[in-house]
């Protein structure tokens, strides 16, 4: 069937392809079977149940014997493995069952080999790690290898299998032949040298391509030496391949790679082109960019193994040589290895190379979990009456039992094990960081009564420690956490999770494959001839430069100097614009700013000017004052170069994302000219735009490509002949200043001026600030409107990370958000109920769901914001500020999100539980989607959504009114005594003793004009049946007047700061007033009088009986009623009728901030309970006088 299969492929191609020959696509199609004509000397296993289930037996559709292998024992300890005879390029298994039988796999783990031993057990996604397998004992489950495996041997380990039977297996593997050319290098003085001006072709663009295996784990692989001693090397450094120059100074250009050294092969591909290069190790792939010195750069020579010396070209023993094997090095397409093999005399050879690549064998053994142990036989007495106990280890944790072994002379039991990443023996011992992945020695001695731990013993960085304690070993050594002794010792240390291997006692090796055989020792829950150490770190899971590290079975990134968030450092911690600082209910400040929230652009600080109108995003530069130029001998034209606080990519992005931007462009002249308008060439010029930008030859306030400046397009220039003041080239000074608004020509990056050395010519040039206000993002909404409506978009891509970020208002309890699917996979948000939100999605490991909860219902048409998160290691949902609900992935899962259909936002691709209200600001990984463009095209969905002030409205302070906009909303601080964006910001005043001053109101006539009511009645609709006063106040002063209020009946109300017993407290009207924060007090005053017709409310000094008061001090937030009439006086005194006499200037002196909390003159709010500095209030009403006194 396979064969017939692969035939019908051939044909296939031959029809699609009819240029392509014969001969390449055989070579192409690599799905022969390789199994099923091997003899039975090719199959082992770990035991078999009788003859007739032999390994042997085990070949897929097969009936001979038991029609299948069956191991004596099913359990995980069994294997079978298959010699294919020689190195063979795998790119399938299948598998079935034994024959007429209840014995099948439903899962199992695939093992490869080139020599028998040090097996690596072959990963889906760099993570899955069991294969699928069979339901009964005949059907064939065939699984294609995402990536093919070379190797020799195969073998395949049972995980889990029929309950109701036992293990049993036949099997078949798919795939062509491998060949290959391998040099090996001793780790001396063996290298090769190949020199490429003779004869190898070489290019502008060089491909290195090779694959190799580490016996240790450092040494250089390859250097590139050039012209002028520049020089291009790639270098193992524990484990990890670097990418290093030699021009000036060495330097690291990337590292890559990691546990390089587990005597693996291991691909790599250098490419350069131009002044970038790839360096790929396996499938991961980093691009570079290359010092300048190597623009023109051409290799002359290429070493391998021994590094070569600069002056006698002859290698250099060093510990740095690379010892261990390499295979098709490939350079431009030649084959190196195989010049080298032919003699070419390109080639020099040195040293002991040979081509073919023998290897030690080390059988290392895997600690997964607590219960993994290995049990090796103790010691004999030896004629020094000493013990030596060695072997090497490697491990990413930093805690865990090594050895235990029981000390009978003493009755107790030692423990050798892992601490803080320093070994220990009871007592605290000295030692480097011992969890970095890397191979570590120990050596325990014992002789002549003195007990010696050793570390790495053949490393620089070695360490010893000793102590006198005589230790005999007559029983068992126990290796890793479980231990069994007669002492009934309690074991206090955790497990040790990791590989051991080079296992001694008293100097003989101990052979693993014996205790795998139970001929030697015991063990439990070990993985023998394999190291299963994986780098969670390489590549690194953790985004925007966070630190990862990791223990056997997680990584951890350290997220806490990056700017981001979560579990992988992907979520920004800061807003992505001013605009949504000022919706968080912040004014204006410095603030971080993320443009692109997780995607690659890095925060950056910036200034947000948060106004009335509108919410400005303020970026400097170096230069942004007026700056004086005259003529310098010499000197044609001056060049000014402009650097920015942020970088080009965050500019860009700033401006891209604002609705409007614009830069202030000024040139004051004097007998210096512009732009040489109207038809000569421009004698200065500016560049803007993205990069060094281009050139521009107007002016701030003009528009592109005009070469006018603004009076030009106004027709107003001082000469109208020109389009620019300055042409005039007058003796007076004069400007031409304007705004530049053409996002394309922003930002300035540089200014070109050009007529200044001329005698007598003078100018000032400004370049301000860019300034960019409105988030298209922030703002982008569409209103669904039917359950059955939504929007499409392209498939969203988050296969390893994805963030998802929006806001919602709605009257429905439920509907879905977003939708993506895949074959089996899916993400999905959704409103479940009127208080939960619900982020479910499938990666193949089954649905996960995450909740969160509210305590107040979210369909109250308010806006509220949904983050979701996930990656690699967990998934998180927020909802507004409440906490974060999380879900941890399976540590050993799928985490591949694979979709493949539209994604559906507002509803479903079947139409169902769709969702009714708004959406907007969505961001998928940092990029938003335009929500409107496509509901302008979509029926049932508008693009836009209004009604903000009830989400935001509560942000207006002091009386002022949210007023809706488009996009946002307003705070309206017109009926309010204060300003600010929120109306938050009090508006104060430092008065003088001669200070005045006054507010008139509009006269009786003036309402009455066209009116025919009798002359009694004319001053009825300014008679005041009650009065509200409020004012913020500081003085040293008293008696002293802080407001006075006059009628056209010679009526008044006066507020007076009065020394304490001055006044007597006499009957009138009802007044309500308080002081600061305290509690509303009631004054009940009753009178049978109005106050009639107001004239004029005065703060300050008065004419009159009181005029000797007046104020000095601070007043502040002076609010009568529906008028604020310090507020008018010093915001716009020209549209307002008031009268200021005497100094008046505008102060911070009645904010909190300004307060010096050890003065004896405090501000206080005219709204409390009673103080010993008194208010008096006086009426006089119908020439008779009453006071309030508090």
């Amino acid at each position: 069937k396979a064969q017939t299969y692969s035939l019908f492929r051939i044909f296939l191609t031959i029809l699609n392809n009819k240029d392509w020959t014969f001969h390449k696509i055989l070579s192409e199609v690599c799905d022969s079977p390789l199994v099923s004509s091997l003899p039975p000397s090719s199959f082992r296993s770990s035991s078999q149940l009788s003859t007739s289930h032999a390994p042997g037996f085990a070949k897929l559709n097969r009936r001979d014997g038991a029609g299948g292998w069956s191991p004596l024992i099913s359990d995980r300890y069994q294997w079978l493995e298959v010699d294919l005879g020689e190195r063979t390029k795998i790119t399938a298994v299948a598998t079935q069952g034994r024959y007429g039988s209840s014995d099948w796999l439903t899962s199992y783990l695939l093992m490869f080999s080139d020599t028998g031993h040090n097996w690596r057990q072959y990963r889906q996604e760099d993570s899955i790690g069991s294969f699928p397998g069979n339901s009964n004992a005949d059907s064939v489950v065939h699984y294609k290898l995402q990536q093919p495996a070379i190797a020799r041997f195969i073998r395949l380990i049972p995980l889990d299998w029929n309950p109701n039977g036992r293990i049993g297996l036949r099997l078949e593997t798919y795939g062509c032949p491998y060949t290959s050319d391998v040099v090996s290098f001793d780790g001396g003085s063996s290298g090769l040298l190949y020199w490429l001006t003779s004869g190898l072709k070489r290019t502008s663009r060089d491909v290195v391509t090779l694959k190799f295996k580490a016996l240790r784990n450092s040494g250089t692989l390859l250097q590139a030496e050039g012209q002028e001693g520049l020089s291009l090397g790639l270098e193992l450094e524990r484990g990890k391949l670097l990418l290093l120059t030699s021009s000036t100074e060495p330097q690291r250009l990337v590292s890559l790679g990691s546990l390089l050294d587990d005597q693996h092969w291991h691909h790599v591909a250098v490419e350069r082109r131009g002044s970038h290069l790839n360096l790929t190790v396996d499938k991961h792939t980093e691009r570079v960019q290359i010092p300048a010195d190597f623009s023109h750069w051409t290799i002359e020579q290429l070493s391998l193994g021994a590094v070569q010396s600069e002056v006698s070209q002859k290698p250099v023993t060093s510990k740095k040589n690379f010892n261990g094997c390499l295979e098709n090095l490939l350079y431009n397409g030649h084959n190196l290895i195989e010049l080298a093999k032919n003699k070419k005399q390109q080639v020099t050879i040195s040293g002991n190379v040979t081509f073919s690549c023998a290897e030690p064998v080390s059988v290392a053994v895997t600690f997964t979990g607590p219960e993994s142990f290995l049990q090796l036989p103790g010691t004999t007495v030896s004629s020094s009456g000493g013990v030596s106990i060695g072997f090497q280890f490697r491990t990413w944790n930093k805690a865990g039992l090594l050895v235990t072994f029981e000390l009978p002379q003493q009755g107790g039991v030692a423990w050798l094990y892992l601490s803080e990443a320093r070994l220990r023996l009871q007592i605290h011992k000295s030692g480097v960081a011992l969890n970095d992945g890397q191979w570590h020695s120990v050596e325990l001695n014992s002789r002549r009564g003195r007990l010696t731990i050793t570390v790495d013993k053949e490393e620089r960085d070695s360490s010893q420690a000793s102590l006198s304690f005589p230790v005999t070993i007559e029983s068992h050594l126990f290796f890793g956490g479980k231990t069994q002794f007669s002492c009934k010792c309690r074991n206090p240390f955790n497990v040790f999770q990791g590989c051991m291997r080079l296992f001694t006692v008293d100097n003989q090796n101990m052979d693993l494959i014996k205790v795998q055989e139970k001929q030697l020792g015991n063990y439990s829950n070990l993985q023998i001839d394999m190291c299963g150490i994986i780098d969670r770190c390489s590549p690194s899971p953790c985004e925007h430069g966070g630190p990862c590290s990791q223990s056997w079975t997680v990584f951890h990134c350290n997220c806490s100097d990056s700017g981001y968030s979560g579990a992988t450092c992907h979520s920004s911690v800061y807003e992505q614009s001013c605009e949504a600082y000022k919706h968080k209910g912040n004014t204006s400040g410095h603030f971080y700013i993320d443009v692109d929230g997780s995607g690659p652009i890095k925060p950056q600080l910036v200034y947000c000017n948060m106004t009335e109108e509108n919410t400005w995003m303020v970026i400097q530069h170096n230069n942004t004052e007026l700056t004086r130029l005259r003529p310098s001998p010499g000197v044609n034209q001056y060049s000014i170069h402009f650097d920015y606080s942020s970088e080009e990519e965050q500019l860009l992005a700033v401006i891209k994302q604002s609705e409007h931007c614009e830069q202030e462009l000024s040139y004051h002249c004097k007998k210096s000219r512009l732009l040489n308008t109207p038809e000569g060439s421009p004698l200065s010029w500016w560049f803007g735009g993205p990069g060094t930008g281009r050139v521009q030859t107007y002016w701030g306030g003009a528009q592109p490509g005009s070469q006018q400046c603004a009076c030009g397009l106004q027709g107003d220039c001082v000469d109208l002949q020109h389009y620019c003041n300055c042409d005039a080239d007058r003796m007076e000074w004069t400007e031409d200043s304007g705004l530049l608004t053409h996002k394309d020509s922003l930002p300035v990056r540089s200014l070109v001026l050009g007529d200044i050395q001329r005698p007598g010519s003078e100018a000032v040039y400004r370049v301000g600030p860019l300034q960019c206000h409105g988030d298209r993002n922030f703002w982008n909404a569409a209103f669904f409107d039917k359950e059955t409506s939504y929007l499409h978009f392209p498939t969203f891509h988050g296969e390893l990370s994805a963030d998802i970020s929006f806001l919602f208002k709605t009257m429905a309890s439920s509907g879905v958000f977003l939708e993506n699917l895949g074959i089996k996979d899916f993400i999905r948000i959704e409103l479940s109920s009127s208080t939960q939100v619900v982020f479910s999605f499938d990666v193949g490991n089954g649905p996960l769901e995450v909740r969160v909860e509210s305590s107040f219902p979210l369909n109250d048409n308010r806006w509220h914001r949904v983050r979701a998160e996930r990656n690699v290691k967990e998934a998180s949902l927020r909802l507004d500020e409440l906490p974060v609900a999380t879900q941890e992935a399976p540590a050993d899962g799928h985490f591949h999100l694979q979709l493949n259909s539209q994604l559906f936002i507002g509803g479903t691709a079947s139409r169902q539980k769709g969702f009714r209200g708004c959406i907007r600001s969505l961001q998928l990984n940092g990029v938003t989607l335009d929500l409107e463009e496509r509901a302008k095209i979509t029926p049932g969905v508008q693009p836009g959504c209004p009604g903000h002030c009830s989400s935001y409205g509560s942000l207006c302070q002091n009386h002022g009114l949210c007023m809706e906009r488009a996009n946002g909303f307003h705070c309206d601080c017109s009926l309010s005594a204060y300003t600010g964006v929120f109306c938050q910001t009090e508006v104060s005043a430092s008065f003088k003793s001669g200070t005045s001053v006054s507010y008139t109101f509009k006269e009786p006539y003036e309402l009455s004009r066209n009116s025919s009511a009798l002359p009694s009645s004319i001053y009825s609709d300014m008679t005041l049946r009650g009065e509200n006063v409020s004012l913020s106040f500081r003085t040293n002063q008293s008696p002293a007047l802080l407001l006075y209020v006059s009628s056209y009946y010679r009526e008044y109300l006066a507020v007076l700061i009065n020394k304490h017993g001055e006044e007597n407290t006499s009957d009138l009207f009802i007044y309500f007033f308080q002081i600061d924060q305290n509690a509303r007090e009631d004054f009940n005053l009753t009178s049978d009088g109005e106050f009639n017709a107001i004239k004029s409310l005065v703060l300050g000094r008065v004419h009159g009986e009181l005029a000797s008061l007046g104020f000095t001090g601070c007043l502040s937030v002076v609010h009568f009623n529906t008028i604020s009439p310090l507020k008018e006086a010093l915001l716009r005194p020209d549209s307002s009728p008031v009268i200021i006499t005497g100094p008046l200037a505008q102060s911070n002196c009645g904010s909190a901030a300004s307060a010096n909390p050890y003065s004896a003159e405090n501000t206080h709010h005219l709204s409390g309970e009673k103080r010993r500095r008194h208010l008096t209030f006086y009426y006089n009403i119908s020439r008779t006088q009453y006071t309030c006194q508090m």
